[in-house]
């Protein structure tokens, strides 16, 4: 019933809502000076009507059209595309960006920019270091949380959805070393690594959590 890991019924009942909400408001607009009458007094009322409609929208998925729930799942399942997407292209340009310092922190870099003609930048070279460094920038610990709270930010703590932006990691990554023209530098390798403990880190976090429950 479900593709991409997308909860059709939860999600879709999510944009049904939202859609009845701002049809009421809409056609309503007397409910809207009720409420600020309300807030004046630091206190606010829900009309028993109100509450009965806000029931009745989680429902309203059931009432909508063949034509217009094919629409919704669509829209839905784009949306599941699109996070994924935005994961493997921040994956391949940080991970590039990685290599790219890690690179020009070597000796063999510069070295290889001296016999082009091209000088040698020891300030720009101690910056390259600095940055690639354990508690750098681009560092093992900084690059891999970064790309961690990027994909649980468009899961949403959700456990379907992370394994989806884990899928989407891994993909960041071949497109990184794609990009790359070659195997990434090991500094990317122990990254990858760090990522993928920090996903098997949530999962497990996640089982003793419904365990307990």
């Amino acid at each position: 019933m479900s593709e991409m890991g997308v909860n059709i019924n939860t999600t879709a009942a999510t944009y049904a809502s939202a859609y009845s909400s701002t049809k009421k408001a809409d056609s309503k607009p007397e409910e809207t000076k009720d409420t600020d009458k309300n807030s004046s007094t630091g206190a606010v009322y829900e009309k028993d009507s109100d509450k009965k409609d806000k029931d009745k929208a989680t429902y309203s998925i059931n009432k909508m059209s063949a034509e217009k729930r094919a629409e919704l799942v669509k829209q839905m399942k784009q949306d599941a595309v699109n996070r994924q997407n935005q994961l493997v292209d921040i994956v391949n340009k940080t991970l590039f960006g990685q290599a790219k310092k890690f690179t020009e922190a070597n000796d063999d870099f510069w070295s290889t920019m001296a016999k082009g003609g091209f000088s040698v930048d020891a300030a720009a070279k101690a910056k390259a270091q600095e940055l690639i460094s354990e508690d750098g920038y681009y560092g093992v610990k900084q690059t891999s949380q970064r790309i961690f709270d990027f994909a649980s930010a468009l899961a949403g703590d959700d456990v379907e959805k992370m394994k989806e932006m884990q899928a989407a990691f891994e993909k960041g990554y071949k497109q990184a070393t794609k990009s790359w023209g070659k195997e990434l530098p090991d500094i990317s390798k122990k990254t990858h690594q760090a990522v993928t403990d920090l996903f098997d880190d949530y999962y497990n976090s996640k089982k003793v959590i419904s365990t307990e429950e």
